[in-house]
């Protein structure tokens, strides 16, 4: 599957949208990619997801996590493709845990998936998790990754798109200072386009 083909399938969903978005690193950006219209679809889920395991085939993963609630589809469909289990991280207090009586066993390989990375701090969330579990992290792995590559991390890391999309610090965005109100996706209706 090439970049260009992941891409059409995120605005084939509504996946792609356009406008002024507060993202989850406290950035604001003109462009937001709402991966569950992507994900509802359990075609397009599985078909994305395979191809983000492919890379990962041959490093012996036993455990695939992410962290909730965007990237547990695609973790709950790379572990589907490469035979093993999935676990998901959730903030605590502020804090990334594995709950819900999931646990690691000390040396499990594990791969750290997400649907977006933006500044990969989510990502490093669930990292520390495998570490503090005493986890092996064998690999990082995301649907698209909009820092533009610059998100980077000790391990193998894979990407089925890279958007170099730029964020702005909310005293520096220029949507901000045209007097555009900035939406934080899930809190009201997206408009598409």
């Amino acid at each position: 599957m090439t970049e260009k083909e992941v891409l059409e399938i995120y605005e084939l969903t509504g996946g792609l949208l356009r406008g002024h978005f507060l993202l989850s690193s406290g950035l604001h950006s003109d462009i937001y990619l709402q991966s569950a219209l992507v994900l509802q679809h359990p075609t397009h889920a599985g078909a994305l997801c395979r191809e983000l395991a492919r890379p990962f085939k041959g490093d012996g993963v036993q455990v695939v996590l992410a962290p909730a609630i965007g990237g547990i589809l695609v973790a709950h469909e790379v572990a589907r493709a490469l035979g093993a289990r999935c676990l998901f991280g959730e903030r605590e207090d502020g804090v990334m845990r594995l709950r819900r009586g999931f646990s690691l066993a000390p040396g499990e390989r594990c791969l750290v998936v997400e649907d977006v990375i933006t500044t990969g701090g989510s990502t490093r969330e669930v990292i520390k998790v495998v570490e503090d579990g005493r986890g092996v992290l064998v690999g990082v792995g995301a649907l698209i990754d909009r820092s533009g590559g610059t998100a980077t991390f000790p391990v193998k890391k894979a990407a089925l798109a890279t958007l170099p999309v730029p964020t702005y610090k909310p005293e520096d965005c220029p949507l901000c200072k045209a007097g555009t109100p900035a939406v934080k996706p899930g809190s009201r209706a997206m408009p598409k386009g």
